[in-house]
């Protein structure tokens, strides 16, 4: 039931407060207001108080921070996660589906795009089933002739339709498209013409022309979403009109829309950007229908990319114009429109050559914003630059003329080195240039991962390596240190696999030196650098460069490491913190005697960024590195564990007060990896934690149930008795755990590896009060939702509980809840599932458990339960013999284990964190078959003749043979 707030002055003013104090830069004034509102957030009528404040308030900026506010409410509660309390009443649902539309429509542009946002969440899951009518609400709106709201309403589309780009094919979604084509694509080509019109009737008044080419881009965004999937009959039968615009547009130059900002692209650049985007689509997937248009394209934007400057504004529109050249050159039937030696003289010499340019932009990027620069050059980032289209262009080409291509370059590359030889200091951008043609021409193919992975056999990357990189990385001066730092990155990531090991093993001391360089890039690329390099795999799949061979090296390379995170604009270098993790890792127990001095060091790090954690692949990086060091110190001496706890609980303590949400998983982790290396006791400064990781606040974040649930079964794999003994009274509060968890499809299995813990490690009489409960929770479960998942979770409990407390204990806790229910169980349950099994532990379990159902149980052979004795026998040789059934229903809405539901911060799992498989059965049992058979052996003995008539008349003859051999590897007989 949900508590209710009056739709009230007085609430929509205590509202207006804590919004307030929200944008407070003071953590003791912003943290308490944003705790406050997460606590109202699931009270009836918070959303519709924040759009009234949003429509009504007289203060601007509490407008926009309610809009904020409330999109990012939508974001976290509007999907309904199943067996999750739902966070907004249907009542309010209903409402903010009634009203959002108009609301959006006539806000400010600043509100609008928050509530347009807010449309497109509530569309991902409600749109078409729950809200049929949004479309043709939006349609019609169309008709209004107001521009401001017709670009409202194509925002929306926009937002709501790009997901078809990247969304998997399925009759889901195609019935989807299908319905927006049926009510959207006429309505939105009508658009396209009457703006077009509109664009020559206004062509003079510049602010009506920014309107109209503002709608066009976003009419040209939404043709590409709907054109994704697949060519649309509606589409292709309008080709002629969509086309013809897109050309006229394309080669469309009004004065007016000409901008004087070099940076920021302007709506014509925009425009022409998407137009680019569209024709390289139809030129890729619908080739045969694009035929007619596409020569008339490609001159038009061959025509665009030979008269477009090289200032920044023009990036984009540069990049998808080269991307779209690239995606026809190497279509099979495109290729005779480039095979004229002029044609890849001329593509080379006035789009690729210029676009390889190093620009003075760039360098004005490189030394005022070297994050940004960073973040374009290596991971690729969102706005492709010029060079990786001109790349991109360059494989494109060799696919089908790599020889004139590999020569029309080759001796460009020359007259660009000869340039720089005589002048480095001066003609270092031409050698920079050369370099990136090289790293293009080089590479046939390539991941992000693995760097090159086909090469061209005409380009000689050893000896370019040699006599162009080597020299000045070992003398960098002036500019051309630029150029090194280029190749720092781009030859170890882009060369991998091509370069003699040698030559590598040069690079490494080369590198190092370079992490001392104050230029943010250039450390930053060298750190790349050597990461990829400790990363590279040799022939074996063993890393490439050993610990061995880094072993003159260690010591300036963790130092220069270290003082690199301290270099201006670098404290929170992902890159370095990922550099000192791969460096741990490959180096390890070469890093102990260091490990006292930089332990200190990473946590003072620690401490700072969790007063504001702002960089999540820093702060994971952090995390992996302190486990290396948790993980390298302890595997040499595990009596060093209590140093760490030192250095790290006072961090971990703060964390956990601050409730820093970023953090707590990868805290919970590191606390487990640091519990389960003690022998078999629990330090006091744990238990004195214990009660806190019960506390429902914590298990309400999905992120936290792994490592939690981790952290408690390492508390009860190392403590069960001191729980039993000292924290007996959390006992409850341990199986209300379990109780939340086993209730949700999504997490049961977390349930079951905490009670599969307590059953292991408790003591037996702790629990004994709570066994029957936990069974009738158990079976209220699987009577209300019975999952593959939880079946087999299931039956790896009960043969545990079977392997720990025995056969009859089993069988007499099924007949407690109800008679006869343990020869159900088997029957119902057992016998047909036990097949789906899978986990070598898993397996075992059920095995050994089976097995003492068998041949320790005497119900099994003097009651009704007689008749299911063979049929179980059947299923446990069949369970050794047969492959495991992984099928799962057609009608089961399967979650998977990594599913992480709803849209909370997700759990990050820390590679070097990772645990131990447990075997609670361990060396007692080597192999269950010989279990098995040794196990009737002593069961035939004890009630002689009976065993043998059973398998006689009843066991299916492949079944017995395979039973015959186990009997003889055990070397025993039935009697």
């Amino acid at each position: 039931m949900f508590a209710s707030m009056e739709l009230n002055d007085a609430n929509l003013q205590t509202l207006t407060e804590f919004l307030r104090k929200t944008l407070d830069p003071d953590p003791t004034i912003r943290r308490p207001a944003e705790k406050f509102l997460e606590s109202v957030e699931g009270n009836q009528n918070y959303p519709l108080l924040l759009l009234t404040l949003l429509e009504k308030s007289q203060d601007n900026v509490i407008r926009v921070c309610a809009a904020v506010t409330f999109k990012n409410y939508i974001k976290r509660n509007w999907r309904i996660v199943e067996d999750e309390p739902d966070k907004i009443s249907d009542l309010d649902r209903t409402a903010i589906k009634a009203n959002i539309v108009n609301l959006m429509l006539s806000s400010p542009e600043q509100i609008q795009k928050q509530l347009s946002d807010a449309i497109s969440i509530i569309g991902r899951e409600d749109f078409p089933q729950k809200w049929p009518d949004l479309l043709t609400e939006m349609v019609t709106r169309f008709r209004s002739g107001d521009f401001h709201i017709i670009n409202g309403v194509l925002r929306t589309a926009h937002s709501l339709f790009k997901r078809y780009r990247h969304e998997f094919k399925s009759n889901e979604l195609w019935s989807e498209i299908k319905l927006v084509l049926d009510t959207f694509a006429l309505p939105l080509t009508e658009l396209f013409k009457a703006t077009i019109e509109l664009c020559q009737t206004h062509a003079t008044d510049i602010n009506a022309l920014k309107v109209l080419f503002s709608s066009l881009t976003l009419i040209s965004k939404l043709f590409y979403s709907l054109n994704f999937q697949d060519l649309p009959e509606f589409f292709e039968d309008n080709m002629e009109t969509w086309m013809t615009n897109f050309h006229a547009l394309l080669t469309l130059d009004n004065k007016l829309l000409q901008t004087d900002d070099e940076e920021e692209a302007g709506l014509l650049e925009l425009l022409k950007s998407q137009i680019c985007d569209n024709a390289a689509l139809y030129a890729q997937k619908y080739d045969e229908e694009f035929q007619p248009y596409l020569p008339r394209f490609v001159t038009a934007i061959w025509n665009l990319l030979v008269s477009t400057g090289q200032e920044v504004k023009y990036d984009l529109l540069v990049s998808n114009a080269i991307q779209f050249l690239a995606s026809v050159c190497e279509r099979p039937h495109y290729k005779h429109l480039f095979e004229d030696q002029n044609t890849l003289t001329s593509i080379c010499e006035k789009v690729i050559v210029p676009n390889m340019e190093f620009r003075s932009a760039d360098e004005e990027a490189f030394e005022d914003n070297s994050e940004e620069y960073i973040r374009r050059d290596l991971e690729g980032s969102d706005i492709d630059t010029r060079r990786r289209a001109a790349c991109d262009l360059v494989r494109g080409l060799c696919k089908f003329f790599e020889g004139p291509v590999t020569a029309i370059f080759s001796g460009y590359v020359n007259s660009m080195l000869a340039e720089y030889a005589k002048n480095p200091g001066e003609n270092w951008k031409h050698k920079d240039a050369a370099i990136y043609l090289v790293t293009s021409l080089a590479s046939k193919a390539q991941t992000q991962k693995h760097g090159i992975t086909q090469a061209n056999e005409l380009v000689n990357l050893t000896e370019f390596f040699v006599n162009h990189i080597l020299p000045d990385l070992k003398s960098p001066n002036g500019k051309s240190s630029f150029v090194v730092l280029t190749m720092l990155h781009k030859c170890p990531s882009i060369f991998f696999l091509q370069l003699p090991k040698e030559q590598l093993l040069q690079a490494v001391p080369l590198l190092i030196t370079h992490l001392q360089a104050e230029s943010t890039v250039e450390h930053t690329y060298a750190a790349h650098a050597l990461e990829r390099l400790f990363t590279m795999r040799g022939p074996n799949n063993s890393t490439l460069i050993t610990a061995a061979e880094m072993a003159p090296f260690t010591e300036q390379l963790l130092n220069n490491l270290f003082k690199a995170l301290a270099l201006p604009g670098s404290a929170e270098n992902e890159y370095i913190m990922k550099a000192i993790m791969r460096s741990f890792s490959l180096l390890q127990e070469a890093i102990v005697p260091y490990i006292p001095t930089l332990i200190g060091q990473l946590t003072h790090k620690l401490l700072l960024v969790s007063k504001n954690p702002s960089k999540p692949h820093f702060n994971h990086y952090l995390f992996e590195s302190l486990c290396l060091s948790v993980r390298i110190t302890c595997k040499a001496n595990p009596t060093t564990v209590s140093s760490f706890e030192e250095a790290l609980f006072p961090v971990f303590t703060e964390i956990l007060q601050n409730d820093v949400q970023e953090f707590l998983p990868y805290v919970f982790q590191v606390m487990s990896l640091l519990l389960e290396i003690h022998s078999n006791s629990i330090p006091a400064s744990y238990m004195a934690l214990f009660p806190h990781l019960l506390q429902p606040v914590l298990w309400e974040r999905t992120g936290n149930i792994p490592p939690l649930v981790r952290l408690l079964q390492a508390y009860l794999e190392k403590g069960g008795a001191t729980i039993a003994g000292s924290a007996a009274d959390k006992i409850p509060g341990l199986l209300g755990v379990f109780q939340k968890l086993i209730a949700s499809k999504a997490n049961d299995h977390q349930g079951f590896y905490l009670l599969n813990s307590i059953i292991e490690h408790m003591p037996p009489e702790s629990i004994t009060q709570y066994r029957k409960q936990i069974f009738i929770l158990l079976f209220q479960r699987l009577q209300g939702s019975k999952t593959t998942k939880f079946i087999k979770s299931f039956l790896v409990f009960i043969n545990l509980y079977c392997v720990k407390y025995g056969a009859i204990a089993l069988q007499e806790i099924f007949d407690s809840i109800q008679p006869k229910m343990f020869g159900m169980v088997l029957e119902k349950i057992v016998i047909p599932e036990v097949q789906k099994v899978s986990g070598t532990v898993e397996k075992k379990i059920c095995a050994v458990g089976i097995t003492k159902v068998l041949t320790e149980c005497p119900a099994m052979m003097d009651t009704e339960y007689t008749k299911l004795w063979i049929p179980l026998l059947q299923a446990l040789i069949g369970f050794f013999e047969l492959p495991e059934d992984d099928s799962i229903p057609d009608d089961e809405h399967f979650i998977d284990i990594e599913d992480t539901p709803g849209y909370q911060t997700a759990f990050s799992q820390l590679a070097f964190a990772g645990k131990k498989e447990h075997d609670p059965i361990g060396d007692a049992v080597g192999n269950p078959k010989i279990l098995l058979a040794q196990s009737l052996h002593k069961l035939s003995t004890a009630c002689p003749g009976r065993v043998p008539s059973m398998l006689s008349t009843s066991l299916n003859a492949e079944a017995l043979q395979f039973l015959q051999g186990y009997l003889q590897a055990a070397t025993v007989q039935l009697v």
